[in-house]
């Protein structure tokens, strides 16, 4: 396994020939996304997209949590607009690589760790995997295309389901509704992952970068109109009273 320039809260590391494997290591905040790390993952996943040495890329968090979403101190900032966030421009970077993108899933994948794996080509989860799309309850709205994208992979009712309650749901559940290929045995997401990854790097990278551009071909115009309709209202809501009352009384906590 080599190892590539990293940063504090993202490890990146070669461990097979052709694949990019980017961890999430912000432990203590159970890998929840700050600016940093969204700008991390980012600028990883654009240099991946352009390095011809690199024909599969991995997603996965530390200590056996994928990520808690946004870190919501910087919720707080009301300040921030549309074209200052760090989320949607991971977002686009992710949305418009032309490698294949893998994650692997363990413990917590919440909001934004949950609305990603929509932009993944392949996803897997463990079993003790737990996802939650909790927009409503922190007086917000869907972001990441996901008003969009997780209808057309899960059906309208278990999308408004999923999206409109905001309830914590299983591994099972999200493989039911299109957002993880396959779940594995707990601890083995990363391995299920990877070996998908080595075998799509021992492809014709041309042949496969053909078929990721012809199966996202025809939504790709609206998946980038979509995202930046939702993050006019996510933001304009984030600015709001029922936003910020939810985020004081998380903190209080």
């Amino acid at each position: 396994m080599t190892e590539s320039p990293a940063t504090e809260t993202l490890r990146i590391t070669e461990p097979a020939d052709g694949v990019r494997l980017l961890t999430i290591d912000r432990t203590a905040r159970r890998n929840a996304l700050d600016r940093a790390t969204y700008g991390a993952i980012r600028e990883a996943i654009a240099r991946a997209g352009t390095d011809e040495a690199v024909r599969a890329i991995v997603l996965t968090g530390a200590g056996g949590c994928f990520t808690a979403g946004n870190d919501l101190a910087d919720f707080r900032d009301t300040a921030e607009t549309v074209a200052d966030s760090p989320g949607l421009a991971l977002l686009k970077v992710l949305a418009a690589c032309p490698k294949p993108v893998l994650a692997a899933v363990e413990g917590h994948a919440v909001g934004i760790g949950t609305t990603l794996l929509l932009h993944c080509d392949l996803a897997y989860a463990g079993a003790g995997a737990r996802f939650r799309l909790p927009f409503t309850s922190l007086g917000l709205s869907p972001e990441g295309a996901s008003s969009y994208l997780l209808p057309l992979v899960a059906g309208t009712k278990r999308a408004a389901e999923l999206l409109m309650l905001g309830e914590p749901f299983g591994p099972e559940t999200a493989e039911a509704a299109g957002l993880v290929n396959a779940v594995v045995p707990a601890g083995q997401a990363l391995d299920a992952a990877l070996e998908r990854a080595r075998a799509l790097a021992a492809l014709p990278p041309v042949s496969v970068a053909a078929t990721k551009r012809a199966l996202r071909a025809g939504h790709a115009e609206i998946v980038a109109r979509t995202l930046a309709s939702e993050a006019e209202t996510f933001h304009a809501l984030r600015r709001g009273p029922a936003a910020q009352a939810a985020f004081a009384a998380f903190f209080a906590r």
